[in-house]
């Protein structure tokens, strides 16, 4: 029988499937691209490289990470969900085995930066996006969500059985750890995968009938996220978005996802100790990105980002302080920071798909998260250079909390002038 003559009424919508296996890949690779955060310290002993050359080979895997998301979503369109990502999380695990066998600072930045920035740039959030925007009408907001839970747990939960691995085993073993979880993953994905609900004889989740089967790109990838940037830019809706997600991923990923365990080591708390302050921020981070989602469907969404963005600030201008309060002071910072770590990303994915569309909405997206890796690098390389200069990290943590109340006042100006919809491409005659 032919999967479209399969009935289309299913008590459990093939999309939330589908939604399963993107949650786990994106997991997967967040947790690939986190692991330099326990390895910056053993990196130091071993090799005698400094937190800032580190740093920027970090900062390289963010930038990538980013940059790779709007030809993702491009790909996406010409390949398919399922072929994009077996080939990116393949990618990922021979860069993470190559860098156990690396012994200089260039091989660092090759494999680390590169390698792994790129292959876990191609299951980045603008991947989440195309599948939800592809699969979705009702719950759109809660199933990315669910997919934005995924990537900033994935950075965080895995990081104290990793930073024990470390300890009792050392850092190579914890690379081939990850290697591992992901050549698990590529079954999974070959097997359960779906690009489309016409494939499935279904409609995105809300909508009857079944779906008509997707239009194959006519453009090259490269051209269309180009393009698009080009329209997207004329836009001041865009450079807002891209301003204040810049400001999103200098507070997070390239901030306290890479310095957090570093800046403890300074206070004299062990790694495996800061390694579970991270899990816990990674635990009330699922919890407050999926109540985000809810609340995108529900709320305004310009209103949800300017408590969230605040709320962060304040939390950021907290915590050097609570350093020397004692380990249950960064315990209260990891609560309330958790909650807010990427709670941003529920409303700013609406805020984008309802100004340019659902057509190009996603590749937009992935401009926009450009911004946020594109921050995400600056504070993992700068951070990094204030800590060796200055012997500490107060400064650092300072900026970026200055930065957060500033994107605060920022979001409020999204959608206040009409910015109008991107024509979508012209058909090929």
């Amino acid at each position: 029988m032919s999967s479209l003559a399969r009935p289309a009424h299913r008590s459990v919508h093939y999309g939330w499937i589908v939604l399963g296996v993107t949650f786990l890949t994106l997991l997967i690779a967040a947790a690939a691209r986190a692991t330099p955060g326990v390895f910056i310290v053993p990196f130091q002993e071993e090799f005698g490289w400094t937190r800032a050359t580190i740093g920027g080979a970090v900062s390289i895997n963010l930038l990538l990470y980013g940059l790779m998301g709007p030809f993702a979503a491009a790909l996406v369109e010409r390949l398919g969900a399922r072929r994009t990502m077996l080939f990116a999380v393949a990618f990922v695990a021979i860069g993470v085995a190559l860098t156990t066998l690396m012994t200089t600072a260039w091989e660092l930045i090759l494999l680390w930066g590169f390698v792994v920035g790129s292959g876990t740039g191609m299951t980045a959030l603008a991947l989440g996006a195309t599948v939800v925007n592809r699969w979705f009408t009702n719950r759109r907001g809660l199933a990315i969500g669910i997919l934005t839970a995924s990537n900033a747990t994935g950075q965080l939960i895995f990081l104290p059985a990793l930073a024990k691995i470390v300890e009792d085993f050392g850092w190579r073993f914890a690379a081939l750890s990850v290697v591992a979880l992901a050549l698990l993953l590529l079954p999974l994905i070959a097997l359960l995968m779906r690009d489309h609900p016409h494939e499935m004889g279904l409609n995105r989740l809300g909508e009857p009938g079944i779906a008509p089967p997707p239009a194959k790109a006519a453009v090259n990838p490269a051209k269309l996220a180009v393009s698009t940037l080009l329209l997207a830019a004329r836009s001041r809706d865009f450079w807002l978005l891209f301003g204040t997600f810049f400001v999103c991923g200098l507070s997070t990923n390239g901030l306290i996802g890479t310095h957090l365990i570093p800046a403890c080591f300074d206070h004299g708390i062990p790694e495996v100790k800061a390694a579970g302050l991270l899990a816990v921020i990674g635990a009330f981070d699922f919890v407050g990105t999926l109540c985000s989602g809810w609340l995108s469907d529900r709320w305004n969404n310009r209103l949800l980002l300017f408590w969230y963005y605040g709320l962060r600030g304040l939390s950021l201008l907290y915590l050097p302080f609570s350093f020397d309060v004692s380990f249950y002071g960064l315990s209260l910072f990891a609560v309330f920071y958790g909650l807010d770590w990427v709670a941003t990303v529920p409303p700013t994915v609406r805020l984008t798909i309802d100004a340019f569309g659902r057509e190009r909405g996603s590749v937009v997206f992935g401009w926009i998260f450009c911004g946020h890796q594109l921050g995400a690098a600056t504070a993992a390389f700068g951070a990094g250079l204030i800590r060796t200069d200055l012997g500490d990290y107060l400064s650092a943590f300072l900026i970026a909390g200055a930065f957060c109340l500033l994107a605060s006042l920022m979001v409020l100006g999204i959608g206040q002038r009409r910015p109008g919809k991107l024509a979508p491409e012209p058909s090929p005659a």
